[in-house]
């Protein structure tokens, strides 16, 4: 689309088989330690003023998301002032909601002060007690009036943080006297979230955004089929073997899978946001295939790991 990159990463987030793939889309790959503030604003500002940097756009969250941003802010290259970010981490603050009400994130993208609703995801979790999340489908099985006033609500909020520009990210609980914002926050959805839109509407989030820095608006398709990621339930421990990952690529309905782990690495326990890193994602005609595809990528994947000692 005729945009040069330039990335930032934290060395200790950037995990060792994604680092070579954001090196071949960038011109350069920086690395510094984003709890270095002054450090981090400093990369952001030489690298803005060498290679004549149009835009820097945050595309994370944490700690590190406001001192890039109001380091842009100074530099001109940040189409949000730092007060929305800061809005948007108040509300969340005083925002809660009961682990077992259902919860759906809502994928948005605005442009010049509108906002778009890409669509809504639903979260599988493990149930009571503790309501872990397992993975997500989209689109969430929802009625036409349960969307609009989602969207709604989503938008508001947006609005009154004077958010201009960019993705943005809502988990919103759906609660017995209507649907409450759980946590607001500008970047693309995780957890492979923007694959599964993808794929069930033809519709390519991360693209849209390059498109909208042009100028462009979203024209998002209504979804034809649903689209599921799950991640791998293993147990915490030690992996010691492991087997059936390449017959889970193969299948017709697998639309990708990752596990990054080696023999010898210690598998995060469920719920653990470490343990998402190994996932499967499928497609299919009804929220029950999809879940039912899923089980069986769980099940074709065989581990053998050493129990986590006290």
């Amino acid at each position: 689309m005729g945009f040069r990159i330039w990335s930032v990463w934290d060395p200790s987030q950037l995990e060792a088989d994604l680092a070579p793939r954001v090196e071949e889309v960038s011109e350069e790959l920086l690395l510094t330690d984003f709890t270095d503030e002054t450090g981090l604003r400093e990369v952001i500002a030489r690298t803005a003023r060498r290679h004549d940097i149009d835009a820097v756009l945050h595309c994370g969250h944490g700690d590190s998301v406001l001192p890039v941003v109001r380091e842009a802010w100074r530099l001109g290259l940040s189409p949000n002032p730092p007060a929305v970010y800061e809005r948007l981490q108040v509300c969340e603050e005083g925002d809660r909601a009961p682990a077992e009400a259902p919860r759906v994130s809502v994928e948005t993208l605005t442009v010049n002060g509108t906002h778009h609703v890409v669509g809504m995801t639903a979260q599988r979790t493990t149930g009571p007690p503790d309501f872990l999340v397992t993975g997500y489908l989209h689109p969430a099985p929802l009625t036409d009036d349960e969307r609009k006033i989602i969207g709604a609500a989503v938008e508001e909020r947006l609005t009154a943080s004077g958010y201009r520009f960019g993705p943005a990210h809502t988990q919103v609980a759906l609660l017995p006297d209507g649907p409450r914002i759980v946590s607001c926050r500008a970047h693309l959805g995780a957890d492979r979230i923007p694959l599964l839109v993808e794929i069930a509407r033809g519709f390519d989030l991360e693209a849209a955004v390059f498109t909208a820095l042009s100028g462009g608006r979203p024209v998002v398709p209504s979804a034809s089929r649903y689209a599921e990621v799950g991640f791998f339930l293993l147990p915490e421990g030690r992996l010691e073997t492991y087997t059936g990952t390449e017959d889970i690529a193969v299948t017709p309905w697998v639309r990708g899978a990752r596990f990054p782990y080696a023999v010898g690495d210690w598998i995060a326990p469920i719920g653990d946001p470490r343990a998402r890193r190994a996932y499967v994602v499928v497609e299919g005609d009804t929220p029950e295939l999809t879940r039912d595809r899923i089980a069986k990528a769980r099940v074709d994947l065989v581990a053998d790991i050493r129990p986590a000692t006290r």
